[in-house]
């Protein structure tokens, strides 16, 4: 049995430091995708989203290990956020906020059997939003990030931050506000959380 260890393997783009914002060069990688909007403390479309998520990338883990001899572990949950005023990153407004969540998958998982793992979780845990995942290339290109350490609620002075550097580095934000959640919140107190924030620019 091969074990792989993705994280590692991409060490460069799952590990950041909290003391000074660096640039990284991101190239496309494959994830499964799935969309919506609205405050994500309140909204159960959110929470479904990411059970779906989960369900899909766990089904293809066991998968893989049963039909290739290939162990890993399931990539960090990751979230693509925007609206119409990028200020919204660095306040509490998250009313508009829409967002991408996903979850990068090693090349060996392919289209078919992402649709035969949705059609697996459908059958086995009635969870119906996998119907709403798509599997698909994202390529992030240039990007500057930096480690956030604590509750969501005062990533705020971190998200400028990295804005800042960006600007004082001749660059100009290019896409959308990315998080990587390395933490398990559900396990985690928020004083430890540990979220990667990146963004990309031109």
């Amino acid at each position: 049995m091969e074990k792989i260890d993705l994280k590692k393997e991409r060490k460069e783009l799952y590990s950041a430091s909290a003391k000074k914002c660096a640039m990284v060069d991101v190239p496309e990688m494959n994830f499964l995708m799935i969309d919506g909007q609205g405050n994500p403390n309140t909204s159960p479309k959110f929470q479904a989203a990411v059970e779906a998520l989960f369900s899909v990338s766990y089904t293809l883990k066991f998968t893989i290990k049963k039909t290739q001899e290939i162990d890993y572990g399931v990539m960090p949950l990751e979230g693509l956020w925007w609206s119409g005023n990028p200020d919204d990153f660095a306040s509490a407004n998250k009313d508009d906020w829409k967002w991408t969540l996903m979850i990068m998958q090693p090349h060996y998982v392919t289209a078919e059997l992402v649709q035969q793992a949705i059609e697996k979780v459908v059958e086995e845990k009635k969870i119906e939003t996998v119907r709403k995942l798509r599997y698909e290339a994202f390529c992030e290109g240039s990007a500057a990030q930096i480690l956030h350490i604590g509750p969501f609620s005062e990533e705020g002075p971190t998200v400028v931050k990295l804005h800042q550097f960006i600007s004082e580095n001749g660059y100009e934000l290019r896409g959308k506000h990315h998080e990587i959640y390395l933490s398990d919140t559900r396990r985690a107190e928020p004083s430890k959380w540990k979220t990667v924030i990146r963004q990309g620019f031109e």
